[in-house]
């Protein structure tokens, strides 16, 4: 089934439309019998015309209570909904987990001031003298404090690419982007001389 990039259109479906006395391909969608409140249940196929029909006539709020149709409009709908900033997984580079908060302005809140904490020492590791700023990033990176031995290092380097190389993700390539910060971190800190 491929789509058609700008207007929606499905082409190879092998459907017919879902309007009773129609017999064109049914190459659009439209929400079907049973839609739920996040999002459609399942789909009717359409030809262009019955669409456009249906569409004139559709009511999302349909069957929805007052209150639902209210906490749907209101600024603060769909946040509860899990997208890659609110998994479970999205603190694991040190920063707070947007999940864990109720209200949007707490969870922007906090994730400003681990920003702000994160800058702040990696500038007194570089202030310190014994680290230069990159290398204080790649502390920083590491998840690692100024006190690091080479086998704390490596260690620490090993678990990470563990945690975020494809192959222990299912092929996911989402973390790749961490991966290629933690290899330059520890190429970083693998000729620091500071580091024992």
């Amino acid at each position: 089934m491929r789509q058609s990039k700008f207007h929606g259109r499905y082409e190879d479906t092998g459907r017919l439309c879902d309007h009773p006395s129609c017999q064109e391909p049914g190459e659009f969608r439209a929400p079907g019998s049973g839609h739920r409140f996040d999002g459609p249940g399942e789909w009717r196929w359409m030809c262009l015309e019955h669409v456009r029909e249906f569409n004139a006539g559709y009511d999302w709020f349909e069957g929805m209570s007052a209150e639902e149709i209210l906490d749907a409009q209101g600024p603060a709908s769909g946040w509860r909904t899990e997208s890659p900033s609110f998994r479970p997984t999205a603190g694991v580079d040190g920063m707070p987990r947007w999940s864990d908060y109720d209200d949007p302005l707490d969870a922007i809140s906090a994730r400003a001031a681990g920003i702000k904490s994160r800058a702040q020492r990696e500038a007194e590791m570089a202030m310190d003298g014994r680290y230069s700023r990159e290398e204080a990033e790649a502390l920083e990176v590491m998840g690692l404090g100024s006190d690091t031995d080479r086998r704390r290092l490596r260690r620490r380097y090993s678990e990470l690419v563990r945690r975020y190389h494809p192959d222990r993700n299912g092929g996911d390539r989402q973390y790749e982007t961490r991966l290629n910060k933690v290899v330059e971190a520890y190429n970083t800190l693998r000729q620091c001389r500071a580091i024992a």
